[in-house]
């Protein structure tokens, strides 16, 4: 089921999301719909707060053919490389803006998967980005919280005049 995604500036975007217990299947049932919410937007990343889901649960799928998301709760960095990649990220929160955001290259990540294990995976260049961007999702921020208070109020103006 396609979900709608939270216009900013919802205040539950600015709200670091609930840990996760237990892979269940109520969980596993949110992580479909985010990918189906995923897919029909389409992105290569959701975090559950962007639909209103205040758990820190995240997809990400920047595969070429797709359809090889990988579901994440309770997702946190372990490592992150010092060499920085930028790419142009956007929110379906705030439709229409977009930035030029510089996030490391590559991040090991450790997570609980759909089966309920630990899990410590590798992401690079655009799957290490989206992951970065969702976990940001999952405490509250927002991609052009990383931006200077210039560049990010003229996006948050432009995205006004577009709204």
């Amino acid at each position: 089921m396609i979900r709608r995604c939270l216009p900013w500036p919802d205040a539950r975007l600015r709200t670091a999301a609930a840990p996760v217990g237990a892979t269940t299947d109520e969980i596993r049932a949110i992580w479909t719909d985010m990918i189906d919410t995923m897919e029909a937007m389409p992105g290569v990343g959701l975090a559950a707060p962007q639909i209103g889901v205040m758990l820190r649960l995240a997809v990400v799928d920047a595969s070429e053919g797709r359809g090889q998301a990988v579901r994440m709760a309770n997702p946190e960095v372990l490592h992150a490389s010092v060499q920085l990649r930028p790419h142009e990220e956007a929110s379906p929160n705030l439709p229409g803006v977009s930035a030029l955001i510089e996030r490391p290259r590559a991040v090991t990540v450790r997570f609980l998967n759909e089966a309920g294990e630990v899990e410590e995976k590798d992401f690079v260049g655009l799957w290490a980005t989206s992951v970065q961007h969702q976990i940001d999702h999952l405490n509250g921020r927002m991609y052009f919280d990383r931006l200077g208070k210039v560049k990010r109020d003229m996006l948050l103006r432009k995205a006004r005049k577009m709204g």
